[in-house]
């Protein structure tokens, strides 16, 4: 996987690609069926000129992977957002070679904040588990009203703000530099527990989407009324 990509910080060299990229983000988003906060070409674009994202190419110099930073709270917390690897790239590694990069560049950047993510996908949580990540309730995320704003775009947004941004479809993981795990520890403890912590993601989605549910079948039955 080393020699097949290569993952660098983003320079103003890049922003032609930020076009395909936050194409690819929403239709990346489309197909889960969950969605992402939807990210303009021009943000992506703001972020790469700041130094703030990693970009991914194969050898051929082909666009294969992307992620960000973002800062809340004067930069308390950090988020590494908007992961996306290309359709033909996925499956190969790549997108947990881009996490490590980020997080790199997150800790090397801003060594004192919390990092933290927010994310429906298993493989995701697996790889923040062996960057030392742990799961936590949303009440230890930041509270920065603009970091909640971005959920707008996002499909599972009514079921937020029902819950009072306490709860969503989205597991909340956090990295604390002054108090976590090793990342040796998380991996084996994640590697051991990966299967309840799946059960733990389709129970919770369950139980998140049954009102929503009732709805639309109250709705389908009163139409034959």
């Amino acid at each position: 996987m080393q020699n097949q990509f290569e993952i660098c910080i983003a320079t103003s060299d890049h922003q032609n690609f930020a076009v395909i990229i936050a194409a690819e983000m929403e239709s990346s988003a489309k197909a889960r069926g969950t969605g992402i906060a939807k990210r303009t070409a021009s943000y992506i674009a703001e972020k790469m000129l700041e130094g703030k994202a990693v970009i991914a190419f194969n050898k051929d110099g082909i666009w294969a992977g992307f992620c960000y930073i973002e800062t809340w709270s004067h930069g308390q917390y950090v988020a590494n957002s908007g992961l996306i690897v290309a359709p033909e790239f996925r499956k190969s590694g790549l997108a947990k070679a881009i996490k490590k990069k980020i997080f790199r560049l997150s800790r090397t950047t801003y060594p004192e904040s919390k990092l933290f993510g927010l994310t429906t996908g298993l493989p995701v949580m697996k790889i923040n588990s062996d960057l030392g990540y742990e799961p936590v309730t949303y009440s230890e995320l930041t509270q920065d009203d603009a970091f909640w704003a971005g959920c707008k775009s996002c499909v599972n947004y009514e079921i937020l703000l029902s819950k009072e941004r306490k709860n969503c479809m989205c597991t909340a993981m956090l990295y604390d530099p002054k108090d976590h795990y090793e990342p040796e520890e998380t991996k084996e403890d994640f590697k051991q527990h990966s299967k309840l912590y799946d059960r733990f993601m389709r129970i919770k989605q369950w139980k998140l989407l049954r009102p929503f549910l009732k709805k639309d079948l109250i709705k389908f039955f009163s139409f034959f009324n």
